[in-house]
C-alpha cells in the first residue's frame, strides 16, 4: 500500500512544513528551519511535542526561553503561547494530537 506524499509548503520566510503521517488522532509534521528564521508566537487548542532533528533553537512558550539542540524535546501543552527562533539552520519533527486539519 502506497502512503499518500504531502509536498513540502512555504509557511514564513525561511520555513517550510510537510506532512508526513496523520490519523484524526495524531499527525507527524517535520518543519525546516533556515538559520535566523522565526516561528511566530502563537498558541491551539493540540497538544504538540517538538523533537530537534538537527540544528539549533529558542523556543518560548509561555514567555518562558528553552534552548534546544539535535536530540532534545520539548511538549506544548494546548492553548499555550509558543513560538521559537531558529539559532541554527535545522529541521524540527512535531506531532500534534488530535490532527492540525488546518495542515491538510
Amino acid at each position: 500500500m502506497s502512503l499518500p506524499v504531502f509536498p513540502a509548503t512555504p509557511t514564513d520566510t525561511g520555513i517550510t512544513r510537510q506532512v508526513l503521517s496523520h490519523s484524526p488522532e495524531i499527525m507527524v509534521v517535520s518543519f525546516r528551519f533556515e538559520s535566523g528564521a522565526q516561528g511566530r508566537l502563537h498558541s491551539h487548542p493540540h497538544v504538540q511535542s517538538t523533537y530537534v532533528a538537527r540544528g539549533r533553537f529558542r523556543f518560548f512558550r509561555d514567555g518562558v526561553p528553552y534552548e534546544l539542540k539535535a536530540g532534545d524535546s520539548l511538549v506544548i501543552p494546548g492553548n499555550t503561547e509558543h513560538g521559537c527562533q531558529c539559532l541554527e539552520a535545522g529541521e524540527l519533527i512535531d506531532c500534534f494530537t488530535p490532527r492540525r486539519d488546518d495542515f491538510l
